[in-house]
């Protein structure tokens, strides 16, 4: 049983970017995906395809480099928690590494940006900042 799925997933591309990986893979989830296909349009990694093993939907995920080898996704850290879950406005989300990085918000209109959910003045969950 895993307690933080966002969490494995995020790990799971940190950990590929720093191993060379061309892709990574996780279990797929309606969550996962948005967040995928959000860091996906974002440009920090390329393409995000669901496909079926053994019966069971993945998401797989190419990792994206820079020409010098070295992964486009610098840091990730998962701010939500199933321990403590945060909760923010659109006046109090905060700005990634000074806007060179992006927050990852659950909002009412879908999993958004931070700058997409000030733009819309909407608030949710915090869930990861990606820089």
């Amino acid at each position: 049983m895993m307690t933080d799925p966002i969490s494995d997933m995020l790990t799971r591309i940190r950990n590929a970017g720093t191993a060379r990986h061309a892709e990574t893979w996780c279990p797929h989830s309606k969550l996962k995906a948005a967040i995928a296909r959000l860091l996906s349009d974002e440009g920090f990694i390329g393409e995000v395809r669901e496909e079926v093993r053994d019966g069971h939907p993945i998401l797989v995920m190419k990792i994206r480099y820079d020409e010098t080898g070295k992964a486009l996704i610098d840091g990730l850290r998962r701010v939500s928690k199933p321990s403590r879950r945060v909760y923010l406005g659109s006046e109090d989300i905060p700005k990634v590494r000074n806007g060179l990085g992006i927050g990852v918000i659950s909002t009412s209109k879908g999993v958004i940006t931070d700058r997409a959910a000030r733009d819309a003045s909407v608030g949710g969950e915090y869930l990861c900042e990606v820089w």
